[in-house]
């Protein structure tokens, strides 16, 4: 399989296809917006980026790939909505489509990761920051993003070094 199309649930072989690590963007998609987060090339540190408004998927991926391309980014993960079970419904069959789109768009790794919990851990963290609910409403996606990557690269970091 050629590197650029692997789309995978396992950790290890996503690190596998990055052997030098390199940075990543984290997408949470959401039916109006695409919350991103991107981490460093070793990494270890996810931070949020932008919210970006979601349109159809042609602007779409060419607002990501300008993105990837202006941080070099080497893979991408893509929150994966499963239900508190487990169990995957409608929402996370949309995202592995939007994940077959996008990998063959950009050519990049993509890795799914659980996203159950990631919302509320951000909306929890940015009350603890005191930060008002309007602010909160924009930056939450960015921020679910980042909670997202930083569970995968701390899942990463093991399976690759």
């Amino acid at each position: 399989m050629e590197t650029g199309h692997l789309i995978t649930t396992r950790a290890a072989e996503f690190a596998a296809a990055l052997p030098d690590g390199g940075v990543l963007l984290a997408l949470d998609l959401g039916t109006q917006t695409i919350g991103t987060a991107l981490c460093d090339a070793g990494w270890r540190f996810a931070s949020a980026d932008k919210t970006l408004p979601r349109g159809k998927f042609g602007r779409d991926r060419e607002v990501l790939a300008a993105l990837a391309a202006a941080r070099a980014v080497r893979g991408v993960v893509i929150g994966l909505p499963r239900n508190m079970d487990g169990s995957e419904g409608p929402r996370a069959q949309a995202s592995r489509a939007y994940a077959r789109n996008l990998s063959a768009a950009l050519a990049l790794p993509i890795l799914l990761w659980d996203e159950r919990w990631s919302t509320s851990s951000a909306e929890r963290a940015l009350i603890e920051q005191d930060m008002s609910r309007a602010k909160r409403k924009e930056r939450i996606d960015a921020h679910a993003a980042a909670v997202i990557l930083q569970g995968a690269i701390d899942a990463l970091a093991g399976a690759a070094f």
